[in-house]
């Protein structure tokens, strides 16, 4: 294509002006590419620790018996909808063991393992013995082992809060990522607890996850006008974590005001920049459209001069932050070498960063563009 061409000679010619040019898009790019991912890496790795091996949505008892009776039907009418990731019942009570000098306030939870692995992922989390092969032993948190200076095969007198007293053996000793959950809970089988506690064939929770954890609250929502039912509590973790939610939203509100402000600047910046181009290059214009080229191939040239330095500084640009975004987070890791926040690459967001650069240099091209289509060959010849 005949613009094309002339669009590239004429980004050869000014050698200088158009590196300038290309390096200011790539630098405004990368810091969108840095800004972008690493705020989105933050809120993820915030959410993780949060909600990441933990339920999204909660079931539990709205009435004065604390626990659910028919949780096996409730379960199936769950699964019948088929909106839920991992779903796990499990039965539950605070209670007491001896730590150093005090009584070690816990949660003894009982738990079909099979369901709840779907959810916490026990089966890696377990650092040190394996799972329990009977139904007197328990698996503690790596804090709870340390407050109880306990190993493998020690027994563990648990402390209920009515002063019964049950005696566990260890069986293994897990890490969940969360020192709460480490510390308080202590883990068996669903039926041990229900038999301790007293519980029967009760549930005192049904705990779900979900694939998309922010649409948790509208999933929730359907699952409670499905079963309807007045005696069941259903709670979702964004209903309990109101103050991470506003963080995160502020977060993401202050990313997409800095990202529209370096995408203005870029367009901004490419229009100037071409419109003098056009100036610089007035005469050349005219001389072509004396020699039979038409209008809308001459304004042609400098939206495809918009489209090459898009192209190759939004290139530049996701190259540059991407590098930056690894400096970063290899400068800014902990002295024992783990890094302070997980990166998540999110290609849809690089794409789209992307696309609207290209976007954004060829609506900068429409300017210039138009301004020579103004040009009157004679006057621009005549006149020099």
């Amino acid at each position: 294509m005949l613009s094309f061409k002339i669009a590239v000679r004429f980004l050869k010619y000014g050698k200088t002006q158009t590196i300038l040019i290309v390096l200011g898009i790539a630098i405004a790019i990368s810091i969108q590419i840095f800004v972008g991912l690493l705020i989105g890496s933050l809120q993820k790795s915030l959410v993780d620790s949060t909600v990441g091996n933990s339920p999204h949505i909660t079931i539990s008892s709205n009435t004065e018996v604390t626990t659910i009776r028919d949780w096996k039907q409730i379960t199936q009418s769950i699964d019948n909808l088929h909106v839920t990731k991992g779903l796990a019942v499990s039965a539950s009570s605070n209670a007491f063991v001896k730590g150093n000098n005090t009584d070690q306030p816990v949660i003894l939870k009982g738990f079909i393992f099979e369901q709840a692995d779907s959810i916490y992922n026990f089966t890696d989390a377990i650092y040190e013995g394996e799972p329990y092969r009977s139904n007197r032993e328990i698996l503690i948190g790596r804090e709870l082992q340390e407050e109880t200076k306990t190993k493998i095969g020690d027994r563990l007198q648990v402390i209920l809060t009515d002063g019964t007293v049950n005696t566990f053996t260890i069986a293994g000793f897990y890490d969940l990522g969360a020192a709460g959950i480490n510390k308080t809970w202590i883990l068996t089988t669903l039926t041990t607890a229900q038999r301790i506690l007293g519980f029967y064939n009760r549930v005192s929770s049904i705990e779900l996850t979900v694939d998309d954890v922010f649409a948790a609250d509208s999933t929730a929502t359907r699952i409670e006008n499905y079963l309807n039912n007045e005696d069941l509590k259903v709670e979702n973790w964004k209903e309990l974590n109101q103050d991470l939610l506003n963080a995160l939203s502020s977060q993401q509100l202050s990313s997409i005001i800095i990202q529209a402000v370096i995408l203005i600047s870029v367009v901004i910046a490419i229009a100037s920049i071409l419109a003098i181009i056009v100036l610089q290059k007035s005469r050349q214009i005219g001389i072509l459209k004396a020699i039979g080229i038409k209008d809308t191939t001459a304004s042609l040239i400098f939206i495809h001069q918009g489209f090459i330095i898009g192209l190759i500084g939004s290139v530049l640009g996701i190259t540059m932050g991407l590098g930056l975004l690894y400096a970063f987070n290899s400068f800014t890791s902990s002295p024992d070498g783990d890094s302070i926040i997980k990166l998540y690459l999110d290609y849809r967001f690089i794409f789209w960063s992307w696309l609207i650069a290209i976007l954004s240099s060829i609506l900068a091209g429409v300017v210039p563009a138009r301004k020579s289509l103004q040009l009157d060959p004679v006057e621009v010849i005549r006149e020099g």
